[in-house]
């Protein structure tokens, strides 16, 4: 990963090629122009070591990435990217997921970008050329994708993330022309559901609607939320789940952010907590302060009595039956790669030690939210 120095305006770019430090001078230029520079170096670095590019006998790295892959001294036709060679759609989502996984993007947006492009590149081909890339490609896309039953909305997003990939191309050079958007026809969306209460929903289903889309409109009444955490207080089958509902419940927190909540983010002498945002501001890590209500107060009180230590509030200790890092056993394969007798997969089914305390994971509490709800109203 390539880094910038800036010492009174001029910036320098380091990076690690080989297991040796590398660097050259760039100068007095904006911040836009050397982060683009950065992200360049690192792109022909991604390349090398795919073996797409060939370093040159007779150049060293470091005049092959300041002249972007193509150094005077070169006549080696595998040094660049010839026309011969164009950049075709699998280079551009390499380039750009490579770029902005350095912690530019959250690692759910990032994974959902890598999720609209592995689409792109599986209907269009990864060998399609950008440069032949035309508003008749783009609207076939998005008619095969909406034949697939592919909610509207999910196939615009899709073409969202495609032409910000692209327009971050154009700045490094990867794509020339603008993004064939003008004239793109999507197909109409249905208007979501008003907001409704437990009880209009079953008026709502009784009536014949669709369960799938009413359920996303419903909104809990103050005495219905509180038989919820009664509920989930009941049901819960680690002590961590309880807390974390009563604290979505009194916080509004995204899960991602109730994974970021540290114990020292809980304030009981100024009776709030800090919770760090990632999706209010781009260029920054912003956070904000939430007022702790009596309930929440109590009740995280009364989880930090038996908090099993560490640095994040709402942790795991010991063993967890089928979690990826707390379960019993570790060495499990998947169908594609695990032997095909028994006696060959439990051969690489080893003991793991028990688990430290540790920050739960997306997964684990996406698990425990549907278990526990399990069976509720």
């Amino acid at each position: 990963m390539a880094s910038l120095q800036e010492r009174n305006g001029s910036y320098r770019v380091q990076f690690f090629f080989r297991g040796k430090l590398h660097g050259f001078t760039i100068g007095k230029v904006s911040v836009s122009e050397a982060e683009a520079k950065a992200a360049q170096v690192d792109y022909l670095l991604m390349r090398l070591k795919q073996k797409l590019l060939t370093l040159p006998p007779d150049t060293d790295i470091v005049t092959f990435v300041q002249h972007d892959g193509t150094p005077p001294s070169s006549a080696t036709p595998a040094a660049q990217l010839s026309p011969r060679q164009p950049i075709t759609l699998i280079h551009l989502k390499d380039a750009y997921l490579t770029t902005h996984g350095n912690g530019t993007l959250e690692a759910s947006s990032l994974a959902t970008c890598g999720i609209h492009l592995t689409h792109l590149c599986r209907v269009l081909g990864d060998a399609f050329p950008l440069a032949e890339l035309t508003l008749a490609d783009l609207q076939g896309y998005i008619n095969k994708r909406t034949t697939a039953k592919i909610a509207p909305v999910t196939v615009r997003k899709e073409v969202t993330t495609f032409r910000s990939a692209w327009n971050w191309g154009t700045t490094m050079g990867l794509t020339t022309d603008s993004f064939p958007t003008k004239g793109l026809r999507y197909p109409k969306i249905d208007e979501k559901t008003a907001f409704m209460t437990l009880a209009e929903l079953k008026k709502e289903l009784a009536s014949g609607g669709d369960p799938e889309t009413l359920w996303e409109s419903v909104y809990l009444t103050a005495p219905e939320l509180a038989a919820l955490l009664d509920w989930v207080k009941e049901k819960g089958s680690h002590p961590w789940i309880y807390p974390l509902f009563c604290f979505t419940a009194h916080t509004g927190a995204r899960r991602s952010e109730l994974l970021r909540v540290m114990v020292s983010d809980v304030d009981f002498d100024r009776n709030a907590v800090t919770i760090h945002e990632k999706k209010r501001s781009r260029g920054k890590r912003t956070s904000r302060r939430v007022p702790l209500t009596p309930f929440l107060r109590d009740v995280l009180r009364e989880w930090l009595a038996v908090h099993p230590g560490g640095p994040a509030l709402f942790c795991q200790a010991g063993t967890v039956a089928r979690s990826k890092k707390r379960s019993a056993t570790t060495g499990h394969r998947g169908e594609k790669t695990r032997a095909s007798s028994l006696k060959g997969r439990i051969a690489a089914v080893r003991r793991r030690e028990n688990p430290l305390p540790g920050a739960l994971t997306p997964n684990e509490i996406h698990d425990h939210f549907r278990r526990v709800l399990r069976g509720s109203e």
